[in-house]
């Protein structure tokens, strides 16, 4: 699988042929929050993590830059977050969203955030050689669904990126930082400003940077209605 990237503000095109898909969750920077979100979501009957963060080892198939994307039923929801992509030995910073199906998580949250494709805009901001010294505290993060704001905050809740990368390495077998191969990072996601999650058809996502750079993507879900083998 190829994926035609543009680097903002330049001519580049970049061809990114990912073999890792890698969502990193439960990554904010206020541990408090992080446990006050985790026991909302045991509330609604999600496991609580086994680690946090926790890194969820995905098939990179599921990475599209389409503008609609098929997903398994009514109840998924989508949210804005930081994409780390390494390409070619360099590295660019993405938006992206973690489309999750919220029936599934209630049984198995890797199986739930297999269960949904993951967009990501097609325009990157190159990163250079070492994504830890790009500051990500002065980036705003905004989504909305239906056209309501979803969330709005500041990438600054957030493990810088070099801390997630670190502690990536430290839990995933066959770390990709230790081969060449070309990978995505989904860096985490900023707290929903009503606390619960929204389905719904349309999704707006945006990163805005300090010099005026926007990344942006605009994604519609339709409910796949393909029947299964029932056998």
């Amino acid at each position: 699988m190829t994926l035609h990237l543009r680097v903002a503000g330049t001519d580049e095109d970049v061809s990114f042929e990912p073999t890792r898909l890698i969502i990193a969750g439960y990554t904010a920077r206020d541990q408090e929050a992080v446990a006050a979100h985790i026991a909302e979501l045991a509330e609604i009957g999600v496991a609580p993590p086994a680690s946090v963060p926790t890194f969820y080892d995905l098939d990179p198939a599921l990475l599209t830059t389409q503008d609609v994307v098929r997903v398994p039923g009514a109840n998924t929801s989508g949210e804005v977050e930081p994409v780390l992509i390494r390409a070619g030995g360099r590295w660019f910073l993405a938006v992206g969203s973690d489309h999750t199906d919220r029936d599934l998580e209630r049984d198995d949250v890797a199986a739930s955030k297999a269960a949904c494709p993951k967009p990501i805009g097609s325009t990157v901001v190159a990163l250079g050689d070492e994504p830890a010294s790009f500051d990500l505290d002065h980036v705003a993060a905004v989504s909305s669904v239906d056209g309501v704001t979803y969330q709005a905050s500041s990438l600054a809740e957030l493990l810088r990126p070099d801390e997630v990368l670190r502690r990536m390495q430290r839990s995933l077998p066959g770390n990709p930082l230790d081969t060449d191969e070309d990978f995505a990072l989904f860096g985490g996601t900023t707290p929903l400003l009503g606390g619960v999650f929204v389905p719904g058809g349309r999704w707006e996502l945006a990163l805005r940077l300090p010099d005026g750079t926007h990344l942006a993507h605009t994604y519609e879900t339709k409910i796949d209605k393909t029947e299964k083998d029932p056998r």
